[in-house]
């Protein structure tokens, strides 16, 4: 394409986008006021299907198809760095070399992962409850793991963390919120309705399917963030080159 070609496409990109924003903002109500027409009704709607924490209710039931989108897009980034970064042509593991690590730092490691671990699956299992949630409590779940990485070093981190079973986590995490709305379908309704018993506000069986597609997310974001820094963290501690594994123009190993 051309420069001129490049440039009218994006002038009329621009138009269309500033014409539809310039929309939007005189149609907003004004600062200040007490009329919130959408915080209004998604509370509402919170609440008439049994789920305390609104924030929750809008990702996983009335906006549960943008949810997916965004858990869709985490796990192709997840595809996208195995695929580029895999060990290629030209290229060996060699074992991590030890860590020196203060025993205050380990002994503080030790006791703290077991205790971020359970506040992750805390924020994960009641996120139709309270703030965080299946994105949240997956992010600390998979953060947890890897203190015994700071704790301890690389070998003690790959023994409690084989990645075989955390991609199967991953995949089974992005399938089961397909197949929990694929199920709503089959049932009579819509994508992705709400169609399990709501239970009763304020108690872990509350919100119905918005429980189901939480935990989903907690599994795929969980293990998808896990196998995301096992990806990096391979090409920075086992994989070299197989000439003399050393940065160009350094003489360092990698």
């Amino acid at each position: 394409m051309t420069r001129r070609g490049r440039l009218l496409l994006f002038l009329i990109a621009a138009t269309v986008t500033t014409v539809l924003l310039v929309g939007a903002f005189v149609e907003l109500p004004d600062f200040g006021t007490n009329f919130h027409p959408y915080g209004d009704r998604a509370v509402h709607a919170a609440l008439e299907h049994r789920t305390a924490n609104a924030v929750a209710s809008v990702n996983f039931d009335q906006r549960a198809l943008d949810t997916l989108v965004e858990e869709t897009i985490l796990f192709a980034a997840v595809l996208g760095a195995v695929v580029l970064l895999r060990q290629v042509t030209g290229e060996r593991r060699r074992p991590p070399r030890p860590a020196r690590v203060s025993p205050a730092i380990r002994r503080l490691g030790v006791l703290l992962l077991p205790v971020a671990l359970l506040v992750g699956l805390y924020v994960v299992a009641h996120g139709q409850l309270t703030p965080g949630g299946g994105f949240q409590g997956g992010v600390v779940v998979a953060t947890a793991l890897h203190l015994l990485y700071v704790a301890a070093d690389y070998r003690a981190l790959e023994r409690i963390r084989p990645l075989g079973p955390y991609e199967v986590g991953d995949v089974v995490g992005e399938a089961a919120y397909v197949v929990t709305g694929l199920a709503a379908m089959l049932g009579g309704s819509t994508f992705l309705a709400n169609v399990l018993p709501w239970g009763t506000l304020g108690t872990l069986t509350s919100g119905g399917t918005v429980v189901v597609l939480n935990a989903a997310v907690g599994m795929e974001v969980a293990c998808g963030v896990v196998v995301l820094l096992a990806t990096f963290l391979d090409q920075v501690v086992e994989i070299d080159e197989e000439s003399d594994g050393a940065r160009p123009g350094t003489g360092e190993s990698r």
